[in-house]
Formats: C-alpha cells, structure tokens, sequence
C-alpha cells in the first residue's frame, strides 16, 4: 500500500466520522424537535402541556414529593412550579397537603381524576411515539427508552449538582 493511497484512507475514515447521521448532537437535535413536536399535540389537553404531563408522570409512582423536590425532579424553576401546580390543582389533576415531616413544606399528591387523565394522555401520547420509533424493532425501542434514561439522569445530576454545591 503506498502512502497516498494509506493517506487518502485515513482522510475517507475521518470524513466518515463526520457525517451528519452518526453525529449524536444532530441525532438529538432531530429525535427532540420530532418528540416535541408529537407530545406536545400529544399533551395540550391538559394544564401546563407537557410540563403537566411530567408533573403527573413524576406524581403516579412513589411517595408524594414536597413542591421543591418536585420542581428540581422534572427541572422546573421553583415559581413556574407554583404557577403549574395552581393550574394543575385548580383542575382536580392533583392535591397539596402540609408535608408531615415539615409542615413548612407542601406535598403534591396526584388525586384518581389526575390519574384518569394521564391514563387518558399517556395513551394518545403512545401511539405518538409509536410512529416516531416505527423504524426499530420492539427491543431495540426498550433498549432504547433505557439508553435515554441513563444518559438523561446522568444529565440530570449534572446540571443540578453544581447549584447544591453553591449553598
């Protein structure tokens, strides 16, 4: 193999590396404004849209969180939290008691109306996102979900631990 030839492989390597589709920043870009796009037509029924629907979501399972547990859970600044929680509240989707452990703190409770209509949503939003992971196969979709999870909580932490570390 001459050196040109070793030479003009190893450009056609890196240009390969290149391309637009293996680029993860492109990837993400394309799967967010598609996913956005679908579960927010997915989602606007209900108070707040998609930042409702993670509110419910994060409410369904688990213990009742207080208000500020809730905000950093779903990413939310602690005011539009309170703005959301009063639409949402106002709605009969969820309920707020005095925390027992802190009675300065409130928990946000999903009441069975709440849970009615995230059934309700959760289904429009699934066939949604049936369309969009139409090209993989059923595992490769779990697969997939879990990924995401991951790398999604990973950035999570991330993005909180330093504003805990300034306290």
């Amino acid at each position: 193999m001459s050196a040109a030839t070793s030479e003009h492989d190893k450009r056609r390597g890196e240009t390969e590396d290149l391309a637009l589709e293996t680029d993860l920043g492109w990837a993400i870009r394309m799967v967010s404004a598609a996913f956005s796009r679908v579960a927010t037509e997915s989602v606007s029924e209900l108070p707040g849209g998609p930042r409702g629907y993670l509110v419910l979501v994060a409410l369904a399972g688990g213990e009742p969180p207080t208000q500020l547990a809730l905000a950093k859970e779903v990413s939310l600044d602690r005011t539009v939290m309170t703005y959301l929680l009063d639409d949402l509240e106002a709605h009969e989707l969820i309920t707020r008691r005095p925390d027992p452990r802190d009675r300065r703190a409130r928990q946000v409770l999903i009441t069975d109306t709440g849970r009615t209509r995230l059934k309700q949503v959760r289904q429009g939003l699934s066939a949604a996102e049936a369309r969009l992971l139409a090209e993989l196969s059923d595992r490769d979709a779990e697969e997939l979900r879990t990924l995401l999870s991951r790398v999604a909580q990973t950035a999570q932490r991330e993005s909180i631990a330093p504003e805990e570390t300034d306290c």
